[in-house]
């Protein structure tokens, strides 16, 4: 019984050790390594995998991508027709939750401006309203939407969530539909977006959404946050949005080209704030105990969890 890991941009090493760990009956291969045989996988673990890495495992039973989005995998068409199953892990969504709410709070409680009138050692005293008082948008509402609407529920913002189909989550207004999207931006002061990258959402985020967002709340022109995935946003247009004022601020964790280019203006725009693709980074431990309980129950008799809907894209 094999595990065959394709992973780029992380340590796969230390991705392969904790499997190891976990499964020490099962033979544990890295995709390009010397005497690796993907013909003896029954199961690929994958982030931002080689293309056609998995098209010489005929015994291949299931895919898991070791995050919540899979289109770096699904771009792949030679995948071989196996469940492709994406990870909703507690850890991963509690991490994204902090993100989200850490970015949320750093634009209601003026942050940046504190810390530019720190570094001016100016004693600067903000007017300073209540987070009832804001409406908050998140686009998503899986797992990590969801929670993150909760969340930032409880501490007291309008939360409001849309998604392509209708969802009903006790204490968030919800829209759904392409009907829905115009009202949800019309009502919202700081977006956020959690969406999974499909052929719908590539460039969502782009100018003449930001024109559709509230401009009577409390920033005097909307916040755009994004933790989904750098193909949803048009930099340009954000860029554009700032200047113009059509944006009073953005958070980014996530890119159109990662790691950020040092030349891209976005790294020294006075109203970006970002992070390198980190709110909610997959740590090993509880990755790979999600992955091998969940063979372990398939192997059982058991259904996967998560399976993705290829036309779909999540």
């Amino acid at each position: 019984m094999s595990l065959l890991l394709s992973i780029s941009g992380w340590n796969v090493a230390d991705w392969a050790e904790r499997f190891r760990a976990l499964d020490p009956g099962r033979t544990i291969q890295i995709a390009g390594e010397p005497g690796t045989d993907p013909a003896l996988a029954e199961y690929g673990v994958a982030w931002k995998p080689a293309a056609g890495i998995f098209t010489t495992s005929p015994n291949l039973k299931a895919i898991f991508s070791l995050g919540a989005g899979v289109d770096a995998i699904l771009k792949d068409k030679t995948l071989p027709d196996v469940p492709v199953v994406r990870i909703i892990d507690a850890d991963l969504t509690q991490r994204m939750t902090e993100w989200v709410t850490l970015q949320v709070l750093l634009h209601h409680r003026q942050q940046r401006r504190l810390d530019a009138a720190q570094q001016r050692r100016e004693w600067l005293s903000l007017p300073q309203g209540a987070a009832s008082e804001v409406r908050v948008g998140i686009l998503g509402l899986g797992a990590l939407g969801k929670d993150s609407a909760e969340v930032l529920s409880r501490l007291g913002f309008q939360v409001a969530g849309w998604s392509r189909s209708p969802k009903s989550i006790p204490g968030i207004e919800s829209f759904s539909g392409a009907d829905g999207l115009r009202a949800f931006l019309a009502r919202t002061e700081i977006l956020v977006c959690l969406l999974p990258l499909t052929t719908d959402t590539t460039g969502i985020l782009n100018y003449d959404l930001f024109t559709g967002l509230a401009r009577d709340g409390r920033f005097g022109a909307p916040v755009v946050i994004n933790a989904g995935r750098g193909g949803h946003q048009v930099e340009a247009d954000i860029l554009r949005a700032l200047d113009d004022g059509t944006l009073s601020a953005v958070s980014l964790d996530v890119f159109e080209t990662e790691p950020l280019p040092v030349e891209n203006p976005l790294w020294g725009h006075p109203g970006v704030t970002l992070s390198p693709h980190s709110a909610a980074d997959s740590e090993p431990e509880p990755m790979c105990r999600n992955i091998m309980g969940q063979i372990a129950a398939f192997e059982r008799g058991e259904p996967l969890r998560n399976v993705v809907d290829r036309n779909a894209g999540y």
